[in-house]
């Protein structure tokens, strides 16, 4: 056993593998083992490092000539930490390779916020608010970039002016007559140049410019580039600190154990053992539903947890199934109230007087996040303080929700920002592991407690991607052309779940994303969309692209269908139909013409095809399949086109792109989180499965970028994948795909 209480391993760990394997091959490794982490003392996780003056809130620039810019959104492997330090740093006009990224903290956010206001409102000469502060910190539906693109650009200009300013005040000349390139300023008449480092302090105490003027996208000349992201190496050689890797002096640990039916409570707990045993400090109630071990050790912890007896009051939903969620939400297709999304004409009389009625019905199941990373916090309350060490999509809600769990004021939260092990969504508003950390941290007197979640408990305790049935009808011409298209889908709400407050006439719009006149891109003579919420005891939340994920394998598989039932090639099927929406049309035929849709496929190969408009970008794919005898699906090929915009990093864009393939392979094939007798079944990756490195297709990403939108990539890639790759099989087998996973699927051609 370690000193910590943990079982010490024949073999290396896999971080000191990564460590030793640097070291051997004489490069330069900064990670540290979990034994190291603890000697090393209390390591410095705060940002604000630098020791010269702010220009801005979001610019700092050291003598040594290190452009330090701040980072308000999270990093989750998306990119966040380097495509918006290059918007600031594309008009800040810097040296990129003198650039540090770092957090700013939603602590101080929350003091200068309040400040800026507290002097509108008093009619004062409020500071720009450019400059004040960081605006939203909250990171999700692809906002990062979209959000926050304009104000990053501002903010860097803003400081190049003032930098040039300072150094023609320096040199007594106008600063018309000076110019800033590569962190160096020339004053063109003399040939005079000083670089951005020496004029810092003084650029610092110039009042900021209140207007300024941007490049033209055209004229960039680091956005647009692609540029390897600033924690690639860190991640490469196993030094990147993650939530779940920080250890402070004196540190407990804590995990905790839930109701696993959804709803239920704590009937009783003997305490007597797990209190006995090596380490433990305390076994303690945190709500009604929640029981907590705090040892020495992780391991102390979660082996006193194993032991401890908890008998749990399961309540009413103790009986329910996945089958009786589905009968439940089936019976909703024959509900007499729904909500109209989205309607022109009369599709309902379209398709009954038509020629040929198609009708089809899909579902999808719970699934989710399962990020490497379980959740975990690490939480520290002495004196009427709070510090917590977390993985957050928003910093902004995690303050608030340590302050709500300690009774204290915001001010007196301090939120360390730390990089996400994956977040897809569940890492946003939803604060458990916060709440609980602090709660613990409560009762320890002044000790740090790092709380950490099991797989199990992770995975159990979820809030997961809804499930949801839909039926589409439609109907064709004596010409095959579709004349109407009717939607109903019965699912989970997500909003209902969790802001009911917020929904139409009890309605939820948000459940027909996809289908939708602003996303939806086909030109129907006449639809009719419907959602008809059908919500269950199961916690939903936001999943990556929530909605769009199953209703693009609803949408362009059902698309598919009509294609084949008016006797027609999917892609012009689809192209006639985008007639009105040439961005999606252009993708579209883009993805066709990389994937050489106009001739065979390799012997044995099929295709199939599927286009999707989701968080302002427009996407298109092209899936090369084949399926054995025996029924094995090989996905050979993916071929992407995506029209995002600006694509301020290609090199992000790509593998936002190749991990959404993983990603929606992974769930196509594989995810589901079933329910019996009122819980989560499929809790660790044992059934609920990953997909295997021998799995991958080969994936070719084709930007097509338009310079006129700002469009969302983290999100946009995943909902055409999986209804692509279906169409394929429909093309291989002849047997069409309306349920996922695909293990539950025969695929031979019996």
């Amino acid at each position: 056993m370690s000193k910590t209480g943990r079982p010490v391993a024949a073999s290396l760990s896999r971080r000191a593998f990564v460590i030793t394997a640097s070291a051997a091959a004489g490069t330069l490794s900064l990670g540290f083992g979990d034994e190291q982490l603890h000697a090393s003392g209390a390591p410095d996780y705060a940002p604000f490092t630098a020791k010269t003056p702010e220009i801005t809130s979001w610019i700092v620039i050291e003598p040594n000539e290190t452009v330090i810019i701040r980072v308000a959104r999270s990093e989750m492997g998306q990119g966040a930490f380097t495509t918006l330090p290059m918007l600031v740093a594309e008009e800040l006009e810097c040296d990129w390779s003198k650039v540090k990224a770092e957090y700013a903290p939603p602590s101080e956010n929350y003091k200068r916020k309040n400040a800026w206001r507290a002097k509108s409102r008093l009619g004062a000469q409020a500071t720009h608010e450019l400059v004040s502060h960081w605006g939203s910190m909250s990171t999700g539906g692809s906002r990062g970039l979209r959000d926050s693109h304009l104000y990053l650009r501002q903010a860097g200009a803003m400081a190049r002016i003032m930098l040039v300013e300072a150094a023609a005040k320096e040199w007594n000349v106008p600063t018309s007559e000076c110019t800033a390139a590569a962190g160096v300023i020339t004053h063109t008449p003399s040939a005079r140049k000083t670089t951005f480092g020496k004029v810092a302090a003084a650029a610092a105490g110039i009042p900021p410019p209140t207007r300024v003027r941007l490049k033209d996208p055209k004229n960039w000349r680091l956005c647009g580039k692609p540029v390897r992201q600033i924690t690639a190496p860190a991640k490469i050689n196993g030094s990147l600190i993650y939530a779940a890797d920080v250890r402070l002096p004196d540190m407990l640990f804590a995990t905790i154990a839930q109701c696993p039916v959804f709803g239920g409570s704590i009937k009783s707990v003997d305490e007597a053992k797990a209190k006995s045993m090596p380490g433990v400090r305390e076994v303690a109630r945190l709500d009604d539903k929640t029981v907590c071990v705090i040892a020495d050790s992780f391991w102390q912890a979660k082996k006193a947890l194993d032991a401890l007896p908890v008998v749990w009051n399961e309540g009413p939903n103790a009986g329910v199934t996945s089958e009786a969620i589905a009968e439940f939400q089936r019976a909703g297709f024959a509900a007499t109230s729904a909500g109209v999304t989205n309607q022109t004409g009369d599709a309902l009389a379209a398709i009954e007087t038509a020629t040929r009625k198609v009708e089809a019905e899909y579902h999808t199941p719970f699934l989710d996040h399962a990020a490497m990373e379980p959740m975990n916090c690490t939480a520290k309350v002495a004196d009427g303080k709070v510090e917590v060490w977390v993985a957050s999509q928003n910093g902004e809600a995690a303050l608030a929700a340590a302050a709500e769990a300690a009774g204290v004021h915001p001010e007196n939260v301090y939120v360390h920002k730390m990089h996400l092990g994956g977040g897809f969504g569940r890492r946003g508003a939803y604060n458990d592991p916060i709440r609980f950390a602090v709660l613990a941290a409560r009762r320890t007197n002044g000790r740090p407690v790092k709380l950490l979640y099991t797989r199990e408990e992770d995975m159990g305790h979820g809030f997961y991607r809804p499930a949801s049935r839909i039926v589409l009808r439609a109907g064709l011409d004596e010409k095959s052309n579709a004349t109407g298209l009717h939607v109903r889908i019965a699912g989970q709400s997500i909003d209902g779940w969790h802001s009911p407050g917020s929904l139409e006439n009890n309605h939820d719009p948000s459940q027909a994303n996809g289908f939708q006149s602003t996303d939806l891109g086909y030109t129907f003579p006449n639809i009719r969309v419907e959602v008809v919420m059908r919500n269950t005891h199961v916690p939903v939340g936001v999943w990556r692209s929530v909605n769009y994920s199953q209703n693009s394998f609803y949408k362009e598989s059902f698309i598919d269908e009509l294609a084949h039932a008016a006797g027609k090639d999917p892609f012009e099927f689809r192209r006639a139909l985008l007639a009105n929406a040439p961005k999606q049309k252009r993708v579209l035929e883009i993805a066709a013409e990389r994937a050489g849709w106009s001739k065979p496929p390799p012997a044995g190969q099929f295709r199939g095809i599927a286009v999707e408009h989701a968080y302002d970008s427009y996407q298109a794919v092209v899936a090369e399949v084949s399926v054995s005898e025996g029924g094995v699906l090989r996905v050979h090929r993916i071929v992407n086109a995506i029209d995002c915009g600006h694509a301020v990093n290609p090199n992000v864009v790509d593998q936002q792109m190749q991990g959404s393939v993983v990603m929606a392979m992974t769930a196509m094939l594989y995810g589901e989180n079933r329910i019996d007798k009122g819980r989560v079944i499929d809790t660790n990756f044992d059934s609920y499965r990953m997909m295997r490195i021998d799995e991958m297709p080969q994936v070719e990403n084709h930007i097509v970028p338009s310079l006129d939108f700002w469009g969302g990539i983290g999100e946009a890639g995943l909902p055409p994948i999986a209804p692509a790759i279906c169409n394929a099989i429909f093309a291989a087998t002849g047997k069409r795909i309306r349920s996922l996973p695909l293990k539950h699927h025969k695929l031979d051609k019996s």
